[in-house]
């Protein structure tokens, strides 16, 4: 083979091995086994759609849209791989254009508003606190424990133990999630609880009682396990009135 030849073939390599290369960047097949959670991302915070879930979907939501924040600029869903990295502008399941908003009354570090569905804070990685990654003072209703098979709330806190455990709630730290898991510390008796925000709006916390941490990595106080503890025994008693009548 000649000079000319090699160089020809040189060439016709690396164009092949470039647009394979490009292609691998910029064309990823979807996993079609994925089951994407519907979230979105914007000035670097990810949120969920809120509950509430499927058992409880006849309750009242009311909210009232605010300033645009941004819009969906890249729909995860039949595109992303599953090891896609999501970015602001990111959403799994809305389209692409969709306008974000503010929901007035509530800062947009805690709710945003999308297709008229309310997606609420799910990842802060500044916030350090339980505080700092759910600033909802004043803004919240009731809480309640659900039923953990099909997520039916159950019991209310009294308004004394509401405002209990939210100020202690509030001072929790946030540690790492995935060390958490390294320790098991997010196993065991897992309690369901909800936190009613004042528009309808309400998000589930995990709490697994025997290591006493929830599962957005915060660390229960002696204050949080104690005022569990009196609802859960409170919802014991009235069980076994209602079972003796």
């Amino acid at each position: 083979m000649n000079f000319k030849n090699m160089l020809f073939l040189s060439l016709v390599i690396l164009l092949l091995s470039g647009c394979s290369s490009a292609n691998s960047l910029a064309v990823c097949p979807p996993d079609g086994i994925i089951e994407w959670v519907d979230v979105l991302m914007i000035d670097d915070l990810k949120y969920d759609q809120s509950f509430p879930d499927s058992a409880n979907e006849n309750l009242s939501i009311t909210f009232e849209k605010g300033q645009e924040l941004g819009k969906v600029t890249y729909r995860m869903a039949d595109s992303a791989c599953s090891n896609y990295k999501m970015q602001n502008g990111d959403a799994t399941y809305l389209k692409e254009g969709t306008i974000i908003y503010e929901i007035r009354g509530y800062p947009s570090s805690l709710l945003v508003a999308a297709n008229d569905t309310v997606y609420i804070i799910d990842t802060n990685y500044k916030a350090e606190t339980v505080a700092e990654l759910y600033p909802m003072h004043n803004l919240v209703k009731n809480i309640y424990i659900e039923n953990t098979e099909d997520g039916n709330r159950i019991h209310t806190f009294s308004q004394s133990s509401k405002e209990a455990f939210l100020k202690a709630f509030y001072e929790l730290r946030l540690e790492d999630v995935q060390s958490l898991l390294d320790e098991a510390k997010l196993e065991g008796s897992r309690i369901f609880l909800e936190i009613e925000l004042n528009n309808g709006v309400s998000f589930r916390q995990l709490y697994w009682a025997d290591s006493n941490v929830f599962h957005n990595g915060a660390i229960g106080s002696n204050e949080i396990q104690k005022i569990i503890t009196a609802e859960i025994s409170n919802l014991v008693l009235y069980l076994q009135l209602c079972y003796c009548y």
